[in-house]
C-alpha cells in the first residue's frame, strides 16, 4: 500500500542516486502569479522517472532481481530502469515504441540495457513487455501503475514542501498518472490546502476523459508532440489516486506546448521536452488560474529529440506571434514590392522570405500575389503591420 512512510523511505533510498533539483522563480512566464519551475528536466537521466524506477528496483527480492527485469516506456522510464539495473548489476530489457526519440533510445542503450523497439505507441510496447515477461520469466517493472514507483515520484512533493512551504498549487504533467499520483497523495497528506492540477496533451487526454466520465477509459489512438505522456489508457491505481487527490485536469494543444518550449528556452534558458512543458503551457494559456498565487510548474523531463526541435521552435514562434505570413494582393507594376518592404521595415518587422506569384486564371491579368514571411515581436506587432499595409491601400487576402 502507498503510505507517507513509504514516500519518506523512498527519499532516503534515493538520496545517493538522484539530484535534488532546483526550484526556479520564473517571473516572465506569467506576471499575474508567482510561478516557479521544479527542474526535473535537469534530473539524472533528464527526467523524474529515475526516482520511481530506482526505488522500485531496490524493493525487488533477490529472486526477482536474478530473473532480470523487463520494462516498457515512452523513453524516460526506460533510462531510469536502465540506470538502476546497471547500478544493481541486473539484466534489463526495455520495450520502446519505434517512434521514440532517437536520443532516448541511445541513452537507454548507453546504460547497458537491451532495447526492443515495438511498432506503435507506448501501449503496444507495454503489451510486448508483458509478452516477454511471460515468455522469458523476467520481472516486470510498470512505469506508473505501481505503488512503489508512485512513492518514488512522490519524493518530488517532499522537496517542494522543503523549498516552498507556503506554495498554493502545483501543476503536473499527466500521462499514465504515476507522477501526479505520488505528488498529489503526498501533498494532500502533508498539506491538504495545496491545489494539485494535472495537464495532458489534447491529443492524448486519457486520464482527463477517465476522471471526467467517472470510469477508466482507453483511447482509440493518441497524437501529440509530447511523446512522454502519449498514453492510451491510464492505470487503475493511478486513476483512483487522481480521482481522490487531484483537483482538476486540463489539456493543452501541440501549438501551446511548442510555445511553452520556446518560452522556456528564451526566458529561462531551459530545455524541456513536450511532456515536460505542458505545465508551463497550462499557465501561459490560462488553463489554470494562478492569479495572486504561488504556483509550481513541474518540468518533468528535458529529453527532447533535437531532430524535431527546429519544427517545435517554428510552431512556437507562430503561436506566440513571433513569426507570421502575409498574403498581399498587388497590381503587377514597378515599385510595389519596395513600398510593402518599406512599411514593414519602418515598423520593425524583419522579412525572412518573399514569394511572388502571378494571379490565377480568371483574375485580373495584371494581378499578382506577394507572400511574405516575417519575424515579429508579438501579435500586436502583427496587427500594426497589417493595419499599416491596409491604410496604404494594399489588400491582404489572409
Amino acid at each position: 500500500m502507498l503510505t507517507i512512510d513509504n514516500v519518506y523511505k523512498a527519499k532516503e533510498t534515493l538520496k545517493e542516486v538522484i539530484r535534488k533539483t532546483d526550484v526556479i522563480y520564473a517571473r516572465k512566464l506569467c506576471p499575474e502569479g508567482k510561478v516557479y519551475l521544479k527542474t526535473e528536466n535537469l534530473q539524472v537521466t533528464g527526467s523524474f522517472k529515475v526516482r520511481g524506477a530506482y526505488y522500485k528496483m531496490t524493493r525487488l527480492t533477490d529472486e526477482e532481481k536474478a530473473r532480470g527485469v523487463v520494462a516498457c516506456s515512452a523513453g524516460n522510464h526506460a533510462q531510469g530502469v536502465a540506470l538502476a539495473a546497471q547500478k544493481s548489476g541486473i539484466k534489463a530489457v526495455i520495450c520502446l515504441p519505434d517512434g521514440a526519440p532517437i536520443s532516448k533510445v541511445e541513452a537507454t542503450k548507453s546504460y547497458g540495457a537491451e532495447v526492443c523497439l515495438v511498432e506503435g505507441v507506448y501501449d503496444d510496447a507495454y503489451q510486448k513487455a508483458l509478452s516477454l515477461r511471460d515468455e522469458k520469466g523476467y520481472t516486470f517493472l510498470h512505469p506508473f501503475n505501481d505503488e512503489d514507483v508512485i512513492a518514488g515520484q512522490g519524493t518530488i512533493a517532499l522537496e517542494l514542501l522543503e523549498d516552498l512551504p507556503d506554495l498554493d498549487a502545483v501543476i503536473v504533467p499527466v500521462g499514465g498518472g504515476g507522477l501526479i499520483s505520488g505528488i498529489a497523495y503526498t501533498l494532500k497528506t502533508l498539506k491538504p490546502s495545496v491545489k494539485v492540477y494535472g495537464v495532458q496533451a489534447a491529443g492524448a487526454p486519457s486520464m482527463a476523459n477517465s476522471v471526467k466520465n467517472g470510469t477508466l477509459e482507453e483511447l482509440q489512438g493518441v497524437s501529440t508532440i509530447a511523446d512522454g505522456i502519449a498514453v492510451k489508457k491510464p492505470g487503475d491505481l493511478t486513476y483512483e489516486y487522481c480521482k481522490k487527490y487531484v483537483d482538476k485536469i486540463v489539456t493543452v494543444t501541440d501549438d501551446e506546448i511548442s510555445a511553452a518550449i520556446l518560452a522556456l528556452m528564451e526566458q529561462q534558458k531551459l530545455v524541456a521536452e513536450g511532456a515536460g512543458a505542458v505545465s508551463v503551457a497550462a499557465v501561459m494559456f490560462g488553463k489554470v488560474d494562478v492569479k495572486g498565487k504561488k504556483v509550481v510548474c513541474l518540468l518533468s523531463g528535458g529529453n527532447i529529440d533535437v531532430t524535431i526541435l527546429s519544427r517545435v521552435i517554428k510552431r512556437g514562434l507562430i503561436m506566440s506571434g513571433r513569426n507570421c505570413q502575409l498574403m498581399v494582393e498587388l497590381v503587377d507594376k514597378p515599385g510595389q514590392l519596395k513600398s510593402v518592404s518599406r512599411i514593414i521595415a519602418d515598423l520593425g518587422g524583419n522579412v525572412t522570405s518573399v514569394y511572388h506569384e502571378r494571379a490565377s486564371e480568371g483574375s485580373d491579368v495584371n494581378g499578382c500575389y506577394l507572400r511574405i514571411v516575417l519575424e515579429t515581436r508579438n501579435f500586436e506587432h502583427i496587427r500594426q503591420i497589417r493595419q499599416a499595409l491596409t491604410d496604404a491601400g494594399f489588400k491582404l487576402t489572409e
